[in-house]
Order: C-alpha cells, then sequence, then structure tokens
C-alpha cells in the first residue's frame, strides 16, 4: 500500500502536474489544449501526462489521433480522490493557475485544429485560418 501512495504523492509533487490537474478540473482536453495552455514541448506535457495517468489520477481516451485526458472518476488508486479533493480545494487564487485559465479561455475559443497544429499562435487572429489537420496527442 505504500507504495500505490508513493506513486500519487510523486505525481502530484511537480508543479507542472499540479498545472495539469487544475486545468483538466474544468473537464476533458485534448493534449494539445494542454500543451498550449502550458507552453511546454509535446513530449514535456506527454510524459507528466504518463505521470498523472499511472499514478490512477488521470484517464485517458483516444479519438482517431485525437487523445483526451480527464481527471479520474474511477478509483484506479485508491489514495487518488483524496490527493485530487486536495488539488481541487487548494491554489484557486494562485497567479500562475489563474493564467493558465484565463489561457485555457482562449484555447477554448480557438477551433481545436488550429490549436493542435499552431499552438498559442492559434490564439491570435491566425485561429481563423482554416486547419485541416488532426491533434497530436500522443502519450506512452
Amino acid at each position: 500500500m505504500l507504495e500505490t501512495f508513493e506513486t500519487v504523492a510523486r505525481a502530484v509533487a511537480d508543479p507542472t502536474r499540479i498545472r495539469i490537474l487544475k486545468l483538466l478540473e474544468g473537464g476533458e482536453l485534448c493534449v494539445c489544449q494542454i500543451t498550449t495552455v502550458l507552453d511546454l514541448a509535446p513530449a514535456t506535457v506527454s510524459k507528466h501526462l504518463a505521470a498523472l495517468k499511472t499514478a490512477g489520477l488521470l484517464q485517458q481516451r483516444r479519438d482517431g489521433k485525437w487523445v483526451y485526458y480527464r481527471l479520474a472518476e474511477r478509483d484506479l488508486n485508491p489514495y487518488a480522490p483524496a490527493f485530487l479533493g486536495l488539488v481541487g480545494a487548494s491554489l484557486r487564487d494562485d497567479p500562475t493557475v489563474v493564467e493558465d485559465g484565463r489561457v485555457l479561455a482562449q484555447v477554448n475559443a480557438a477551433p481545436l485544429a488550429a490549436v493542435c497544429d499552431l499552438g498559442r499562435a492559434a490564439l491570435g487572429s491566425v485561429a481563423q485560418a482554416p486547419v485541416t489537420s488532426a491533434c497530436r496527442g500522443e502519450t506512452r
């Protein structure tokens, strides 16, 4: 049991992973949306998502090439609900979390395909340009 607890504790001990959990409080997001808000390399975000999923904090679904994450709805790890509750009740006024929420609102207002292709560049006037490729959210 200690190993199971430690897996969750280590997963939430990283500030980037906390930011991801806070982003997902509003619902399911594509990997591209998370990557755009965090302004990090896709490989870095995928590494963090994999750690959170391994800890039982996230669930994933695929829709073709699109990969979506949400907070775990099942008790994949018996300690996950307590940690998710703590994260959910914390950091509401944190400047980084507030800024992430502001950027997420912009990301959600842009076409998903544009966000996946252009990242933060899609948040400006470029978001109006037609884009046809799919989300590249690959995780391991």
